[in-house]
């Protein structure tokens, strides 16, 4: 198909939902595209949160680690779901904007055919290579945890391809103008995770199991729902998999587009395992005889809070995405700037309240997850909480900013910026800060990072505004 034949391929119910992206008022855009986006992520997070409260309340302290030992592998997943799901809405709303239906038809069907070859793949290996995996996620030879970790783990991995799918579509279809529907495949599926839950693990008394499948079954049918949209005349851009035809340049423009975010994920999954292994050596002597465990267990306590405030901001950055994709594309750079600084005030107003409420409740909200918390977990997990999120209210400029240079075809530098922040300062100062300090300087490494980091992105950020305007 030739270039002219693609850019006139555009019908009005494109025109309908897609060209409003280009016309309508960018507050109004915004508010219309994010609090989907925001209630979508924030709902995603809320199935490792919620699987945490109950498994802490009605399980143990320790089957709470034995989660947090999990957390990098299932980090890994969502990573390869962002590298084609986001690589793949990235592209859809820049074809869009161009004028070329098909070429979005043809991304959007690679990313579905993309997501379901990697879920395969890594559910094999898991199941294949369980133990060793295991072995090397942090605990101490013979840990209760660990025990925890498989029972959990060997259920999750069963239903890998129904979250692969439904994550990764849910971008796609928010990129051709329904945020809506990805907000409600995400409330669908976490609103029948929580009713799961109590249910699998009170009444049933299935424990970490129990919360395993609660999250498999609801994830199930969020990929049910998301799929039947996708298929249907209603989407502007459908996915039809019976006249899918693989082209390898539309792969490397996924991944290309997609490249940053799986980076940052992939990357942020190093940085649990690497917290969990310093958990384990550095906290007996920070804590006491368990404290490798409290610590582990203090350590998910306080990922699953960050999650719970960053989500939020990851779905502004979403939910700005189309918008600044599609100006981008249409070359309308002054809508692009008023949507990107819009965003930076709607993500950092939610940052600047997180840490409110960190700095202010932190012991109760460790209540939550342990109502009866061991003496060196209540010691650890709120001063850690509070000392991890120090510049918090810095974080919401960082994401939409790193992101921005995705949607204006730089992927390059997002990536170098998720490179720099993880690897170049984040890794070697929880090593050498552990050796110097042990597990709270750990812990001191990340507001470090964040300071460190916000003076780069600032640098290249006000550069890039430049040209721009």
């Amino acid at each position: 198909m030739s270039e002219i034949d693609s850019k006139n391929d555009v019908s009005v119910e494109t025109t309908d939902a897609a060209s409003l992206l280009g016309t309508e008022r960018i507050g109004k855009l915004l508010l219309k595209f994010s609090i989907p986006a925001v209630t979508g992520m924030l709902v995603n997070a809320l199935y490792n949160v919620v699987d945490r409260i109950f498994v802490g309340q009605g399980v143990s302290e320790v089957a709470l680690g034995g989660l947090s030992l999990v957390l990098p592998l299932m980090t890994i997943g969502l990573a390869f779901g962002m590298l084609f799901g986001v690589g793949a809405a990235n592209m859809i709303s820049m074809r869009l904007g161009q004028g070329r239906k098909r070429d979005a038809e043809n991304a959007l069907d690679h990313c579905f055919y993309l997501l379901i070859g990697i879920s395969v793949v890594m559910t094999t290996v898991g199941i294949i290579f369980m133990d060793p995996i295991l072995s090397l996620l942090g605990a101490e030879p013979g840990s209760p945890a660990l025990v925890y970790a498989k029972d959990y783990f060997h259920i999750i991995l069963y239903g890998m391809v129904f979250s692969m799918v439904g994550f990764g579509l849910s971008h796609c279809t928010r990129a051709q103008g329904f945020p809506k529907i990805t907000m409600c495949a995400m409330l669908i599926g976490a609103g029948l995770n929580t009713i799961l839950d109590p249910i699998f693990i009170f009444i049933f008394k299935w424990g970490v199991e129990g919360a395993a499948w609660a999250t498999v079954i609801s994830q199930f049918v969020s990929a049910v729902f998301i799929l039947y949209f996708c298929m249907s005349k209603k989407a502007v851009v459908q996915l039809r998999p019976l006249h899918f035809r693989p082209r390898k340049s539309i792969l490397f423009q996924i991944m290309a587009f997609g490249s940053a975010q799986f980076l940052l994920q992939f990357l942020i999954s190093g940085i649990q395992l690497i917290n969990n292994k310093s958990a384990g050596w550095y906290g007996p002597a920070a804590l006491g005889v368990n404290g490798g465990e409290a610590a582990l267990s203090g350590m998910n306590i306080v990922g699953a809070i960050l999650m719970l405030i960053l989500m939020p901001v990851f779905g502004i950055s979403q939910g700005a995405q189309p918008i600044l994709g599609y100006n981008y594309g249409a070359k309308n750079y002054r809508r692009v700037l008023k949507a990107y600084l819009g965003a930076i005030g709607a993500a950092t107003l939610i940052c600047v309240l997180g840490f409110a409420v960190v700095q202010f409740f932190a012991p109760y909200i460790v209540k939550v997850f342990v109502p009866d918390g061991s003496p060196a977990l209540m010691e650890f997990t709120p001063r850690a909480m509070k000392t991890m999120m120090l510049f918090l209210p810095l974080t919401g400029y960082m994401v939409i900013s790193t992101n921005f240079f995705i949607v204006t075809g730089r992927p390059k530098i997002s990536i170098f910026l998720s490179m720099f922040r993880q690897c170049i300062v984040l890794i070697p100062c929880i090593l050498i800060f552990g050796k110097i300090w042990g597990l709270w300087g750990v812990i001191a490494a990340v507001p470090v990072t964040d300071g460190v980091s916000f003076i780069l992105i600032a640098v290249l950020i006000s550069l890039e505004i430049k040209k721009l305007k």
